[in-house]
């Protein structure tokens, strides 16, 4: 098995729906779609959301089966909290990746977008996740990785030298989640890059809900007296520009069938 994350030297916060959705959520309203178009979900399917966050690929899967044929989980009680409020007849739940609360072979399709990367234990998470799909069910996951844009990409790459091993966040090899899904038998993997093009109209709009939202980058941040987060937006200015600007972030999903 692949070994597990390290402990984050800046564990992340997601205890704020809207920041969350200023930070990132308008990457996942794009990438939703296109995460559910490989996982071919299809009407008559029951699909789980692991790590649903504030609900973009829940609303893209209930709008695809139906509220009723869909279940949300996410260790973040404001997330959740957020997800039964803007789909109140979908089954959202609070839990962790690594512990589904589930029976075995549940569901049709079970995706997990922008949220791989923040379990603890990643070949659990995927073995949690094949055990609760379904024989011939679809396995499919999507984030972002170091060898391609991202809206993080230039805050890690403005940290400094003593910060820059932990990048944020741990990211996997090009070929870990495709190795895992091999060892626990799944079938037929795939990858496909999946990409969200989002402009912004000052460099404070991209800066301010990375540094003061949600999320390992306003951990980090917060964490710096003023001179050294000074010396940090400088250098993300300078890669960015003041603006405007577009980001065209790539991420990279693979999918799997179980057997």
């Amino acid at each position: 098995m692949a070994e597990r994350h390290r402990v984050h030297p800046y564990p992340p916060a997601f205890d704020d729906a809207v920041a969350y959705d200023r930070f990132m959520g308008r990457y996942s309203l794009l990438l939703a779609p296109q995460l559910a178009d490989f996982a071919d979900v299809s009407a008559g399917q029951l699909a789980l959301d692991v790590g649903c966050g504030t609900g973009a690929l829940t609303a893209e899967l209930a709008r695809r089966l139906g509220p009723e044929s869909v279940t949300a989980i996410d260790p973040s009680e404001p997330f959740v909290a957020a997800v039964r409020e803007r789909h109140p007849d979908v089954s959202a739940r609070v839990g962790r990746g690594e512990e589904l609360p589930f029976e075995n072979e549940a569901f049709d399709a079970v995706l997990a977008q922008l949220s791989i990367n923040f379990m603890r234990d990643l070949p659990q998470g995927l073995a949690e996740m094949a055990r609760v799909a379904r024989p011939g069910g679809i396995i499919a996951l999507g984030d972002w990785v170091s060898w391609h844009d991202n809206p993080l990409r230039a805050f890690g790459r403005s940290m400094p030298a003593s910060d820059r091993p932990y990048r944020l966040r741990r990211r996997p090899t090009r070929k870990a989640y495709a190795k895992v899904f091999r060892e626990l038998g799944l079938r037929d993997v795939e990858r496909r890059r999946l990409r969200a093009t989002v402009h912004y109209e000052s460099f404070d709009d991209w800066w301010l809900p990375l540094t003061e939202g949600v999320g390992p980058s306003a951990t980090y941040a917060k964490s710096l007296d003023g001179d050294a987060r000074a010396r940090l937006r400088e250098r993300c200015e300078t890669q960015l520009s003041a603006g405007p600007f577009v980001i065209e972030a790539v991420a990279v999903a693979t999918r799997a069938i179980v057997s």
